[in-house]
């Protein structure tokens, strides 16, 4: 018996092994497309999708951000491979905390989404040396970004270390993963435009190998006209509704829809308004599009010494749907959310047939989809100043400036990028204590030639080729022989020192002695420090602190570009006459003590004597600070507020937070802000007058309940007294929704023929946490202002308060029907009435 069941089963085991495996081989997904759609298992679709970079929040965060993505219509979530990260050193790899990309795209795929992964990977995105590791910098004969050897062989080495990894977890959607395209290189037709044949060679190239390495998904290249066949050329920018790709067959992809603009030290805060993103979407898709990504969905920080060179400030909030801390940014996450409600309202007849187009008048369009079973249309005004109405088959529509309406079934307008339906708010930086932190300092001591631990040669280092980044400051020194019969010495006329640098930011320092500082600006991060400085007879000690705010990240040729004191170094006024000190014996040291004896760390901290009380340091230069703080209760994320403070860095228990500088106020044009019109980064910017970045993001995972360990260094000089621990909360919700404006409820009354039944309403929430405590402002009639800045205008319903009182205090959401008879009838007949409400969240 057992020796028959035996034969049995060596017989049906690989059986149904072979069962199984053709099964499990029949279910896996394909990714393919036509000039019309994605095809993802047997589906045609029109993706939307939306950046979240894995190192710029925390893993604590992913589930969530990734949640409100997929809340607000979302299909993909793309984001880059950060190479400097991955590999700091030769070989080395780093896969854990903010870094591990295999958990983040399996956080996506639990949620049910999909992604795409650009690999590069190069990045650009704002990010230190555009996601290259500054090792690559120095192997033998590199060129980077061209058709050379040694940069394609390193490359290559990663993008398969990439692939592979993605291949041996399963992720690819050919897997049953939920990668469904990668992209390789960035941004690179500027640059093969300019270096021509060796930049092609080196595109074809590229992509070859790309597809060479099989993973079974498309492969995308942005800003590239003259793709290879094998590759999908797409668009970035803030607008791409007539970018057509190279290829008649391929997709029409926009991979960087860009949803705001980055904040730089110095510089305003950019603001795109939602009704022109709206706009500039709605019409890339009525014009054929296919895929739609948001750059950014969620910005996320810069934490650490990530930003680039072009002084990036450590908020890369981007104005994105979801901000910073990972709050819903209202209206723009809601409207956009019921765009793409109704884009997908429409995708049966989008991925089915060619738009017909009309032009019913000056600036009007009409693109209508039509198949034997769908019919979807977009109505355009593409005015920036004056409303238009459009008849479109037996009805009329009233368009906005600057707007497209968008009606599923070719008759019910349910969404128009100009009608703001979803709520807006207002958030706060609340500060939690009243109660100062109790802080301690140490003074950073000032490097001198005479040091041991320096390095001395002849003439002027660039300071990348000395630190490789390793920090952002390089001590250059050198001493000054002034013999006794100086002129200057008797006539109290010091002499000018003149000091060139490729940039950041210089400190000089003059026999251990600060003589002033210099830092570079917006467009040109050069600098020139010129200034008298105070000498005497004998030997004087020059200390140059040279301070990179980062690498560039973006133009030609990576492997040249420099950084720190480059020269000339003279001294004018001298009996001689100027004193060339360019080409004499400079001594060299990297870093700062304090990052040398890890201050910033617990073991660290403790190898030294800090003071307090009355004789803590403040408002000098070069000063290390500390001090511990318990976590504060709830869930409402947190920053501290430097606005004390100058220039430096911060670590929370030795995680570093990034670099401050609430020092650097912000110069712009801050005159108000106007939807319709092309938008540009220079347009809508707010904050002018105020430091570019004030609050600094500590993630709650950084934290332990008690005893947290708070450094900052701080280069200029501050009260280290004024910083404090904030949260941010939601302050307020508003609705400002006109009598029957369209909604996405509309279309389902309307093919129900309840046409007489339909009825806005203006829908309010606070977030988990919090309730509606009460009702600010309410008015319905002809109110005016936005959220915050509502007032009533000419014409207003007495019993404007009460339902809304009635039905949301004390509850976390509410409605109320935007009808007369709610607010005690009609206030103003013939009028085109609507409601603006704003609710307090506590």
């Amino acid at each position: 018996m057992y020796n028959s069941m035996s034969r049995i089963n060596s017989v049906l085991l690989p059986m149904i092994a072979l069962f199984f495996w053709v099964f499990s081989s029949s279910v896996t997904a394909d990714v393919s497309y036509d000039d019309k759609a994605f095809i993802i298992d047997g589906h045609r679709k029109i993706l939307i999708s939306g950046s979240i970079h894995y190192p710029r929040s925390t893993p604590e965060m992913w589930p969530d951000l990734i949640q409100k993505a997929k809340d607000g219509g979302l299909d993909v979530i793309q984001t880059y491979v950060f190479w400097n990260g991955h590999e700091p050193s030769p070989g080395q790899y780093y896969f854990e905390g903010r870094y591990d990309l295999v958990r983040f795209i399996k956080v996506v795929q639990q949620a049910g989404l999909y992604v795409h992964l650009r690999i590069g990977p190069y990045v650009c995105a704002e990010w230190n040396f555009g996601g290259f590791p500054v090792w690559l910098k120095y192997v033998p004969g590199i060129a980077f970004r061209t058709d050379n050897e040694p940069f394609k062989a390193a490359m290559e080495k990663f993008t398969a270390k990439i692939v592979n990894m993605m291949k041996s977890e399963n992720l690819f959607e050919p897997q049953g993963g939920p990668i469904i395209m990668s992209q390789i290189e960035n941004e690179y037709g500027p640059i093969e435009w300019e270096i021509h044949a060796p930049g092609k060679a080196y595109a074809k190239w590229a992509a070859e190998m790309a597809v060479g390495l099989g993973t079974g998904v498309p492969w995308i290249m942005c800003k590239q006209d003259d793709a290879p066949d094998q590759i999908i050329d797409t668009c970035n920018g803030f607008y791409c509704e007539g970018f057509r790709p190279h290829k008649a067959s391929n997709p029409k992809m926009w991979t960087e829809a860009w949803t705001g603009w980055y904040t730089r030290f110095g510089g305003p805060a950019p603001n795109r308004p939602v009704e022109d993103l709206a706009f500039s979407v709605a019409r890339f898709i009525q014009n054929n599009g296919s895929f739609v990504n948001y750059y950014m969905y969620h910005g996320g920080t810069n934490f650490g010494r990530t930003a680039t060179g072009r002084f990036v400030a450590t908020t890369y909030d981007y104005d994105a749907p979801i901000d910073e801390y990972g709050l819903l940014r209202e209206p723009k996450w809601g409207h956009l959310r019921d765009l793409h409600r109704a884009i997908k309202l429409c995708e049966p007849a989008l991925v089915s047939t060619y738009p017909t187009v009309s032009w019913p008048g000056n600036n009007l369009e009409v693109h209508v989809f039509k198949s034997k079973s769908a019919c979807a249309a977009f109505l355009a005004n593409y005015d920036t100043k004056s409303s238009a109405t459009v008849t479109f088959g037996n009805k009329q529509y009233d368009l906005p400036p600057w707007s497209v309406s968008i009606l599923p079934d070719c008759k019910t307008e349910v969404f128009n990028t100009a009608r703001i339906s979803s709520q807006s708010s207002k958030t706060k930086m609340e500060p939690l204590s009243t109660t100062a932190l109790d802080w301690q300092s140490y003074n950073e001591e000032t490097v001198s030639a005479d040091d041991s631990d320096t390095l001395a040669t002849n003439g002027l280092w660039e300071q990348v080729n000395v630190t490789r980044d390793a920090s952002d400051y390089l001590w250059y020194l050198t001493d000054v022989n002034i013999q006794p019969d100086e002129g200057f010495l008797g006539n109290g006329q010091s002499p000018v020192l003149t000091v060139m640098s490729a940039g950041h930011a210089l400190h000089v320092f003059i026999n251990g002695q600060l003589s002033g500082t210099v830092y570079g600006g917006l467009e040109n991060p050069k600098l020139t420090f010129s200034d008298n400085v105070k000498l005497r007879a004998g030997i004087n000690k020059i200390s140059l602190l040279s301070v990179a705010v980062g690498l560039p990240n973006v133009g030609l040729h990576f492997e040249t570009w420099n950084a720190g004191v480059l020269g000339p170094v003279t001294l004018k006024g001298l009996n001689e006459g100027t004193r060339d000190l360019t080409n004499q014996k400079w001594s060299y040291k990297v870093g700062l003590e304090g990052e040398a004896l890890g201050l910033h760390t617990i073991s660290g901290s403790s190898s030294v004597e800090w003071v307090e009380g009355s004789s803590l340091a403040q408002k000098q230069p070069m000063t290390w600070y500390k001090t511990t703080l318990n976590a504060p209760e709830g869930n409402d994320p947190l920053a501290l507020d430097m606005n004390g403070m100058g220039k430096g860095l911060i670590w929370l228990n030795g995680e570093s937070v990034g670099r401050h500088w609430p020092g650097y106020i912000a110069k712009g044009n801050c005159n108000g802000c106007y939807y319709a019109g092309t938008f540009t980064e220079n347009k809508c910017q707010s904050n002018c007058g105020e430091p570019s970045q004030r609050w600094y993001h500590i993630p709650r995972s950084w934290l332990k309940p008690s005893g947290n360990l708070l450094v900052v260094f701080e280069e200029w000089g501050g009260d280290p007294n004024a910083i404090s621990l904030v949260r941010r909360r939601t302050e307020s919700v508003c609705a400002d929704i006109y009598e029957g404006q369209p909604s996405l409820k509309n279309l389902r009354m309307a093919a129900s023929g309840r046409r007489d039944k339909l009825q806005s309403k203006a829908h309010l929430w606070c977030p988990p946490g919090q309730k509606i405590s009460d009702i600010k402002f309410a008015s319905y009639g002809l109110p005016q202002g936005t959220c915050g800045n509502f007032r009533e205008g000419s014409c207003n319903a007495h019993k404007s308060y009460d339902a809304l009182k009635r039905n949301c205090i004390g509850h976390q959401s509410c409605s109320v029907s935007v009808v007369p008879k709610v607010f005690g009838g009609d206030p103003c007949p013939n009028s085109a009435k609507k409601l603006s409400v704003e609710a307090i969240c506590s």
